[in-house]
């Protein structure tokens, strides 16, 4: 069974890996799209603190149904077309007893700390999958990037009443502009890539600032009477946008911080203080972010196809890899079709 490894830093190839079985209480898949996000960029460039080496990356998944193990519900047969949860959760640790099962101290995401779906056939728990009939297999590969910033938006408490800036247009912060404009709220999406700022128009945001030609901080001060925004959503993980968020957003507003910054972050910790600010981390998501995205994309008027840049064979990926790491911010998200 063919398979794309990380076999280190800045090294992908395409080779055998061991071909999935699905035993009691799982299913079969046969792998139709993955995509590939920031994190699997991250892992490639050595920059992901949770991967080890070699590693299969690839956690956005789109599917079908290749066969069922023993004791699994009869709901799924064979053919479906399905996505799925790639997180992992231990039920014992406070994270997933206080229910948030999406932060388990034990999580063993796929692609990250387990081998992922960049391959032919994977075998998942049935409880792990999510049926969504009404989206086409392409898809259903965008629906997980989409969760973790609608996941995003619902860890910032956002409603109608706010404005909401994010920081950062690629396929996690569409996710979050999608999600913010669905609760009502007023979106300022910043990029430096007008293609992607387009796109954020597209998806929810009432106003786009490319922050490489325009100063962001005078925008905002007329787009928000002075204050600044209510909340501030970070989607790209850098020291500067993490520095950034606080400095920007309103006294007594939050800020969510979804990546993580590749280098250490110095802080001026007063404005914690003086502005009284709700700081908060999002990750993953949960199965309610699933389903809420799922209603969003139902909707029919979310820019899905727009969002893809590039789509790419299994043998591919090696390639898109280092063209990726050598224009980052060329990118929104690459599809392998298999």
């Amino acid at each position: 069974m063919r398979a794309v490894y990380i076999q280190k830093p800045l090294d992908a190839v395409v080779g055998e890996t061991a071909a999935a079985v699905c035993g009691p209480g799982s299913v079969l898949l046969r792998v139709r799209y993955v995509g590939m996000c920031g994190s699997d960029l991250s892992s490639y460039r050595g920059k992901n603190p949770l991967v080890s080496y070699p590693r299969i990356p690839g956690h956005e998944v789109s599917a079908t149904i290749e066969a069922v193990g023993a004791d699994v519900p009869s709901r799924f047969q064979p053919g479906m077309s399905v996505t799925l949860s790639p997180y992992s959760n231990c039920g014992e640790c406070a994270s997933c007893k206080r229910g948030r099962p999406n932060a388990c101290k034990n999580n063993q995401t796929l692609g990250v700390q387990r081998d992922g779906a960049m391959t032919e056939f994977i075998a998942v728990p049935y409880g792990r999958l999510i049926v969504a009939e009404n989206l086409s297999l392409r898809e259903l590969a965008l629906v997980e990037p989409l969760t973790v910033g609608y996941h995003a938006v619902r860890r910032g408490r956002v409603t109608a009443s706010d404005t909401v800036l994010v920081l950062g247009c690629g396929a996690v912060g569409l996710g979050a502009i999608g999600a913010a404009a669905h609760q009502g709220a007023s979106v300022i999406a910043v990029d430096v890539d007008d293609r992607k700022l387009d796109l954020a128009l597209r998806a929810g945001a009432k106003t786009g600032v490319n922050s490489k030609h325009q100063l962001l901080n005078e925008r905002l001060q007329k787009l928000t009477s002075g204050h600044g925004p209510d909340v501030v959503i970070e989607a790209i993980g850098t020291p500067e946008t993490f520095r950034l968020a606080v400095e920007i957003v309103a006294f007594t507003g939050r800020v969510v911080y979804i990546g993580y910054a590749k280098d250490e972050v110095r802080y001026d910790s007063r404005l914690f203080v003086q502005k009284e600010l709700d700081i908060v981390g999002s990750r993953n998501a949960l199965p309610e972010d699933f389903e809420g995205v799922i209603a969003m994309l139902s909707k029919g008027d979310f820019p899905l196809d727009e969002m893809v840049s590039k789509i790419v064979s299994l043998d591919g990926v090696p390639q898109a890899l280092q063209d990726w790491y050598a224009a980052p911010a060329s990118i929104s998200k690459i599809l392998v079709e298999l």
